[in-house]
């Protein structure tokens, strides 16, 4: 009884096996350090890649810039030093659409800094 149409009845039993799952990013990052840029630039790279991701921002404490996918902290400023790059970040989003577990990002690149 089960060869018929996908759509309707489903109740809940594994609908999402198999579909991409939706992914909710938070990005909580240092406003006075001047971050929000570096927060655009990625929202903006997710976006070209992923156009129903759905990606917020928060303000955060001082040098803050940390990122969570579905409330899980995938990234983090204070615990790195750096920035994540684009590519990992793309990672990490592909992983949680496929449903496939997190991993922490652990690549960073340096702050910009100017003299």
């Amino acid at each position: 009884m089960s060869g018929g149409t996908e759509s309707g009845n489903g109740a809940g039993n594994g609908a999402e096996s198999g579909a991409e799952r939706r992914v909710r990013i938070v990005v909580e990052y240092c406003e006075p350090c001047g971050f929000e840029a570096t927060y655009q630039e990625l929202a903006s790279a997710v976006r070209d890649e992923y156009p129903d991701i759905e990606i917020e921002s928060r303000l955060g404490g001082t040098g803050a810039f940390e990122i969570e996918i579905n409330g899980q902290l995938v990234f983090s400023k204070l615990e790195n030093g750096g920035f994540p790059y684009e590519k990992d970040l793309i990672e990490a989003i592909r992983r949680a659409r496929n449903g496939e577990p997190l991993e922490k990002i652990t690549n960073s690149r340096p702050p910009c800094v100017i003299l």
